[in-house]
């Protein structure tokens, strides 16, 4: 009686078989976003905002800049009461002073802010591409501070010397100091030096580092757990509207509270014409003790009302905007793009 032996698979020298290899399994590699993408979905979703929420920062503006009330011993305005005296006294028109410094810097702000928040995610990853919550913090606090030094702080000096102008608009006489955001600008380098436009840019930097930081981990994290919670948009890694919307409004309002005085002090810095043989940190401990001592503590969130009224609903129209016009170049591409936030 003969035994027949099992043949080798594979070319096994012994008569066991031998398994197959497992199949070879391909990894997805998501398509890099390039630069362009970020300069189309970030400029138009910088102008949606500036356009819809500006006047909310001008009434921010001119709640933290307000002194004149407090030293005759009255009640300062609040937010309602002070945008009714600039649509009084300025016209509607006025609520929008400084809307030209803000939309000429909005472009390159928010293609820097995107990319750079890419950049620096890529950077922190890890080996298998996995990003932490910590990587994503750290990105965001090294995008809010790449576009704090390269676009925002002069951005934000030229706007709030146009803010604090408090002409009427409807008065052809009424000639104010700064014309426009141009002229506003080439007056300040031209009567205190180009310095004067990088003013409070620690602050500046310190302020929307830790913007961006808790915006982006916190709108990353809420999207995840969206994600988690409804698979039937795991596929096309895109929320609807509403909820993208919502997510943005919540992140974007936690930025504001953990950095108010930061951006009250920033604001008085700015707006001040540079004293002779002042440094950046004599200014600086000035302001602040001077605010102290003459308004007390509670001057330091003057403005957080509108502020988070701009920040909110300004962060949730920018991530809404961004994603869906990111998703639109995704698709005209043909491309994976739309996968980007899908972490």
């Amino acid at each position: 009686m003969s035994t027949s032996t099992s043949k080798p698979f594979g070319g096994g020298l012994t008569g066991d078989r031998v398994d197959p290899p497992p199949p070879k399994t391909t990894k997805m590699v998501k398509d890099k976003v390039p630069l362009s993408t970020h300069l189309i979905a970030g400029g138009t979703a910088g102008l949606a905002e500036a356009l819809v929420c500006h006047p909310l920062d001008t009434i921010k503006v001119r709640m933290q800049l307000s002194k004149s009330r407090k030293a005759r011993g009255l009640k300062p305005l609040g937010f309602f009461a002070t945008g009714r005296q600039i649509a009084a006294r300025e016209t509607p028109l006025g609520l929008y002073k400084g809307l030209g410094a803000v939309v000429s810097g909005i472009v390159p702000k928010m293609a820097i802010r995107f990319a750079s928040f890419e950049m620096y995610k890529s950077w922190l990853s890890s080996s298998d591409g996995t990003i932490t919550a910590k990587a994503t913090f750290l990105a965001g606090l090294g995008a809010g501070a790449t576009e704090a030094v390269a676009v925002v702080t002069p951005m934000e000096v030229v706007k709030i010397r146009l803010q604090a102008q408090q002409h009427s608009l409807a008065d052809p006489l009424d000639v104010p100091r700064y014309r426009n955001a141009a002229h506003a600008a080439f007056t300040i380098v031209r009567e205190e030096g180009l310095s004067t436009l990088y003013r409070g840019v620690s602050l500046t930097a310190l302020r929307q580092a830790t913007n961006q930081g808790v915006n982006f981990t916190a709108y990353q994290q809420f999207k995840k757990w969206a994600m988690d919670y409804q698979p039937q948009y795991a596929e096309s890694g895109q929320l609807p509207s509403w909820q993208t919307m919502a997510l943005g409004l919540v992140s974007g309002a936690m930025g504001p509270f953990s950095n108010a005085p930061i951006d009250t002090i920033k604001t008085r810095i700015q707006k001040a014409s540079k004293a002779e043989g002042e440094t950046a940190l004599s200014r600086m401990v000035t302001v602040t003790s001077e605010m102290f001592r003459n308004e007390g503590a509670k001057a330091f969130y003057k403005g957080i009302t509108p502020r988070v009224l701009r920040v909110a609903p300004g962060q949730a129209i920018v991530f809404t905007v961004y994603e869906r016009i990111k998703k639109f170049i995704d698709y005209a591409k043909g491309t994976t793009l739309g996968e980007e936030y899908n972490e």
